[in-house]
């Protein structure tokens, strides 16, 4: 049997996307290269993993058993591999960090400045996608750790919250519940609202909330960034449900920001493989970006 750790990477990005093009995207391969890779490996084991359709990609029962115990022997593995090169101890050391788009332009920056100033001897690259990508990059072994919002299933990670980010309400400043110091979620019933996209980490926690709330609403754009809600709501579509950590230090001059009550909460963790112990240097810049979140956290409170 040859079975390569390529191999066994892909497959496990897969087994986390269900997705061949994300996948490949997390493991840095193109689409075919994933379904090769997957061919072959299969190929190897003389069994079936998957069950591709033109839709979506689902695990046989010897694949889930395969990526049920994958994740354990390739952390232990890497660990070991890790150990025998010494690069836990490297003069400088490389540190790669996944993380979503509203925490890469509102949190990470400062981060990175911070690294270069309290550990000079590491190198943060910032890896900046959608919050399925950041967990495929993680559990992948493709970065060091991720800053997420709130991952739903966190059986194969390690997660350690770091903030809590509150929702609020953006609108035209003509709006009617401009005039508001503060909005109830009962006061978005009827309206249309733009909002971010299920890729992001937060929408499922919008929706939870209006759920919860018994708003109805229509939903008129889902769209991937704030910056395009932004835009969106000065052109007059509709009004949002966006994070607080959204909105730019200098404000939004064009739109109304108003907290939502009751408050709701996004949480936002580091997460990392479970099994996996980080690289002295890596564990260093996961501190500090805790660190700096918490202290901005105490800003916020003040």
């Amino acid at each position: 049997m040859n079975v390569t750790l390529r191999q066994l990477h892909v497959f496990q990005a897969v087994a986390a996307t269900r997705n061949f093009s994300r996948a490949g995207d997390a493991v840095g391969l193109t689409q075919p290269a994933v379904s090769r890779s997957i061919t072959e490996l299969e190929a190897q084991l003389g069994l079936k993993l998957l069950h591709r359709t033109t839709r979506e990609v689902e695990l046989t029962e010897a694949g889930r058993s395969l990526a049920a115990r994958l994740p354990r022997l390739l952390d232990e593995l890497e660990g070991m591999l890790l150990d025998v090169r010494g690069m836990g101890s490297a003069r400088r050391s490389r540190v790669r960090v996944a993380s979503s788009p509203t925490l890469s332009a509102h949190l990470m920056p400062e981060c990175i400045a911070r690294c270069r100033e309290a550990l000079p001897g590491v190198e943060l690259l910032l890896l900046d996608r959608i919050q399925n990508d950041v967990l495929a990059s993680v559990l992948s072994g493709e970065v060091d750790f991720g800053v997420v919002i709130d991952p739903s299933d966190r059986d194969a990670l390690h997660c350690e919250p770091i903030l809590t980010d509150p929702f609020c309400l953006a609108c035209p400043p003509g709006h009617r519940l401009a005039a508001k110091a503060r909005v109830r979620w009962a006061d978005l019933a009827g309206e249309s609202l733009v909002l971010l996209d299920h890729a992001s980490g937060s929408r499922r926690l919008i929706d939870q909330a209006l759920a919860a709330q018994a708003v109805p609403h229509a939903v008129a754009q889902e769209v991937g960034h704030a910056t395009t809600i932004f835009r969106m709501l000065d052109a007059g579509l509709g009004i949002s449900v966006i994070p607080t950590l959204a909105v730019p230090p200098e404000g939004l001059p064009r739109l109304a920001v108003r907290p939502l009550v009751p408050r709701v909460d996004r949480e936002i963790v580091l997460a990392r493989r479970r099994h996996r112990e980080l690289a002295p240097m890596a564990q260093a810049v996961w501190e500090l970006v805790g660190q700096v979140a918490r202290q901005r956290k105490g800003l916020s409170a003040g």
